[in-house]
C-alpha cells in the first residue's frame, strides 16, 4: 500500500463535538462533553467510542450511540486498570522477593553481578548496563548509606533489586541459567520456569498498559503469555475461542479475561484471601453496558473454579 501524507488538521472543541454529532453520535450534556474533550481529549476517548461505530471506515455512528455511553466504557476502563495496578503492584513484591532470597542463599549476595549465572553474556551485560544506570539514580537513603560506607561499586542484591525496575527483574530471571534455583522460584507461584518467564514479561507490558493510562478493557495483548500445559493449582480450564469471524480456533492469550486471570492465579499465592473476582464482578454490575465479550470472556467463565 502506497504511503500518503497525513493531511487532517486540529479541530477546536466545538468543532470536534459538532464532528461527532454529524457522525451521529448523540450528545446528551453539551456543555459536559466539551468539558471532558478538553481534559480527556478526542483522540484518547475515540477508543471508547470506536465500537459504536457501525460504518468503521467512514466514521458513521450506530443509531442510538450517545457520548454518554462511550465515556461510561472510559470510566469502566480507567476503574479496572485501578484494579489490576494493585494487584501487579503485590505480584511484583512477591517476585522481587523470592528471587532475592532464593538466589541470595544459593549464589551469594552479589548473584546478579556474576555472568556465570546467566545463560546469555550479552543479554546479561546488556541488563547490568541497565542496573548501573538504576544505581546511579537512585535517591533511596540506604543507596547513599551504603555508598558512604562500603567500597564495593555495586551493593548486594537485596538492595539493588530494590531499586530495579520490574523490567530489570523480569529480565534478570529470564537469563538465568536453567538450574534448580530458576525452578524453585517458578515452583513457588505454581509454574514452570518457561511459563514464569513469559508471564513476568507480560506483566510488564501490562504494568506499562495501566502507567500509561492506555486501554485495557478490549484490548489485544502485543506481549502475549504463554499459556501452560500444565499448573501446581487450577488454572483456567478454556483457554481457546472460536472466531465467530473465521471460524478458526485461536488462543485467549491475547486477551484481557487471559490476563486477568493470570493475574489471580499469581494471587491464589500470594495472597490467598484476595477478592480480584468479587471486585470484577462489582465492576461489571456497576458498567452493565460492558460486554465480558469484547474482553475476551468465554460463555461460561464464571463456572471456572478460578473465577468462583
Amino acid at each position: 500500500m502506497n504511503k500518503v501524507p497525513y493531511t487532517k488538521t486540529a479541530l477546536s472543541y466545538a468543532d470536534q463535538l459538532q464532528q461527532l454529532i454529524n457522525r451521529g453520535l448523540t450528545i446528551e450534556d453539551e456543555p459536559k462533553a466539551l468539558h471532558l474533550l478538553e481534559v480527556i481529549s478526542y483522540y484518547r476517548l475515540s477508543g471508547y467510542w470506536y465500537p459504536l461505530l457501525a460504518d468503521k471506515q467512514n466514521h458513521q455512528f450506530k443509531p442510538n450511540s450517545t457520548f454518554e455511553t462511550a465515556f461510561s466504557i472510559y470510566k469502566f476502563d480507567r476503574e479496572l486498570r485501578l484494579l489490576v495496578l494493585r494487584e501487579l503492584e503485590k505480584i511484583e513484591v512477591a517476585v522481587r522477593a523470592k528471587m532475592i532470597y532464593v538466589l541470595s542463599q544459593s549464589l551469594g549476595p552479589f548473584w546478579y553481578l556474576d555472568s556465570a549465572n546467566f545463560s546469555n553474556p550479552v543479554k546479561h551485560a546488556d541488563t547490568l548496563s541497565k542496573i548501573g544506570i538504576e544505581y546511579s539514580r537512585s535517591d533511596e537513603e540506604f543507596v547513599q548509606a551504603f555508598k558512604n560506607k562500603y567500597s564495593d561499586p555495586m551493593p548486594p542484591s537485596w538492595m539493588m533489586l530494590e531499586v530495579s525496575s520490574f523490567g530489570t527483574l523480569s529480565s534478570l530471571y529470564s537469563y538465568l541459567q536453567p538450574t534448580k534455583d530458576k525452578r524453585d522460584i517458578a515452583k513457588y507461584f505454581g509454574l514452570a520456569d518457561i511459563v514464569l518467564s513469559s508471564w513476568l514479561h507480560s506483566i510488564v507490558y501490562l504494568r506499562n498498559v495501566c502507567a500509561h493510562h492506555a486501554r485495557l478493557w478490549n484490548r489485544e495483548m502485543q506481549i502475549q503469555p504463554m499459556i501452560p500445559r500444565h499448573t501446581h493449582r487450577p488454572f483456567i480450564n478454556q483457554t481457546s475461542y472460536v472466531s465467530p469471524e473465521t471460524g478458526q480456533t485461536l488462543p485467549l492469550n491475547n486477551k484481557t479475561y487471559f490476563i486477568l486471570s493470570m493475574v489471580i492465579y499469581l494471587m491464589n499465592t500470594i495472597n490467598p484471601k484476595h477478592s480480584i473476582q468479587n471486585k470484577f464482578k462489582a465492576l461489571l454490575a456497576k458498567y452493565p453496558n460492558i460486554d465480558p465479550h469484547a474482553m475476551g470472556f468465554p460463555e461460561a467463565w464464571q463456572t471456572e473454579p478460578l473465577w468462583k
